[in-house]
């Protein structure tokens, strides 16, 4: 492997809320559309569905970039076994909602790191038990009025009013539920030959 600091990191993913959290690591990356089509397979779970398709927009984005690092990552909203995906429309968005009030929901947040020229490939999954309140349906139609989380797993825009929904969150790595989870992701970029925290150079 030739040093890491010579290998591009792209984050395969046009999500701006995964953006603005890899850029926490303060590494230099660039953005690439993965382009994956993200239809379920029959009789897949949602973890193993967030799993695959995290592996595969990194796959897709490094059959471009052979020589980069590439980080895919998926997030599926899991309801008692059934996956709920970005509503994309309103009317969607209340049904997933109206679903979900007064229940847990698991959303399953996959992070996958590739590189082709060095054969490199791990996936990692940080799930997230969230329990909704029970909510009703003048606060569901405000919420979705203030944040339109149409691109949102689950409609559940955690880290902006969707936060107001929640009875309590259950997880070991805090930005999971916002769609990257950044332990994980540190930790395959580490195996994956990067030096997060490499020694300062003295003024």
């Amino acid at each position: 492997m030739i040093e890491s600091a010579n290998r591009q990191l792209i984050l395969g993913s046009t999500s701006p809320y995964r953006r603005e959290l890899l850029a926490r690591l303060r590494l230099p990356f660039d953005v690439a559309s993965p382009d994956v089509d993200e239809t379920p397979q029959p009789g897949e779970t949602p973890r193993d569905l967030a799993c695959r398709l995290a592996l595969a927009k990194a796959h897709a984005v490094a059959a471009r970039f052979p020589a980069a690092v590439v980080i895919g990552s998926d997030q599926v909203a899991d309801l008692d076994g059934q996956p709920l995906g970005k509503p994309g429309t309103h009317e969607r968005a209340v049904a997933q909602l109206r679903q979900m009030r007064g229940k847990t929901v698991v959303f399953q947040t996959a992070v996958a790191v590739v590189c082709h020229d060095t054969g490199f490939e791990q996936v990692d999954l940080a799930p997230v038990r969230v329990r909704f309140r029970d909510l009703g349906d003048a606060e569901i139609e405000a919420y979705l009025r203030a944040e339109t989380p149409y691109d949102c797993a689950g409609s559940a825009k955690s880290e902006g009013l969707g936060i107001t929904l929640l009875a309590s969150i259950e997880n070991d790595d805090p930005t999971a539920l916002v769609g990257l989870p950044l332990i994980r992701t540190a930790g395959l970029l580490r195996a994956a030959g990067l030096a997060l925290l490499p020694p300062q150079k003295a003024a």
